[in-house]
């Protein structure tokens, strides 16, 4: 598509490979990429290389991130990044807060999940939702004036503290829900089974 930027991280390429797909930039130490797709990408002249020291202070995932970020990216979409490995989906959540503080409508996607944060309000249709549930977990220290309406689990002016599994597994009950606040950053994730 026009003016669309496939950025791949390191393993990434394996997924793209399989699917046919050439990127337009590719980061990485290149540790976890077979050598053998690899250098078949790194035969396309039209493609990008930032290459990293595999003993960096940021992921392959933060890296990428912050590529579309400089490149101005108007969404991102983030896939395979909720692999095995909890401490890497934990930070690729987290990591999530440079693209909202350049507003950037960013996400995170599997075949389960859309995950995105949100320091204001938004309304959400319940037929556009990525499946059932719809989960909100603070990621600053409180969600100050928190009111969830059109939801089976609604509230009014709530301060979600971090810590709490409170907003876990909320349903929309009408064709459109809202969720208004005062301060700070959620978690938002719709999810299914």
């Amino acid at each position: 598509m026009y003016g669309q930027n496939i950025i791949a991280g390191d393993r990434g390429l394996e997924a793209l490979y399989q699917l046919k797909i050439i990127p337009n930039h590719v980061v990485g130490d290149f540790d976890s990429v077979s050598p053998e797709i690899l250098k078949f990408y790194k035969k396309q002249s039209q493609i990008i290389f930032h290459t990293y020291n595999a003993e960096k202070d940021n992921t392959d995932t933060d890296i990428a991130l912050q590529l579309a970020i400089r490149l101005k990216s108007s969404k991102i979409t983030i896939m395979g990044a909720l692999g095995k490995r909890m401490d890497h989906a934990i930070a690729n959540i987290h990591i999530l807060k440079a693209a909202l503080e350049a507003n950037i409508p960013c996400q995170m996607i599997d075949e389960h999940n859309r995950i995105y944060l949100i320091n204001k309000e938004m309304t959400l249709e319940k037929e556009k939702i990525y499946g059932k549930y719809v989960s909100l977990i603070s990621l600053t220290s409180t969600v100050e004036g928190l009111t969830l309406t059109g939801f089976k689990y609604p509230l009014h002016d709530y301060t979600l503290p971090i810590g709490t599994s409170l907003g876990i597994s909320n349903e929309i009950i009408a064709d459109t829900a809202s969720i208004e606040m005062k301060n700070g950053i959620l978690i938002v994730i719709e999810s299914r089974d």
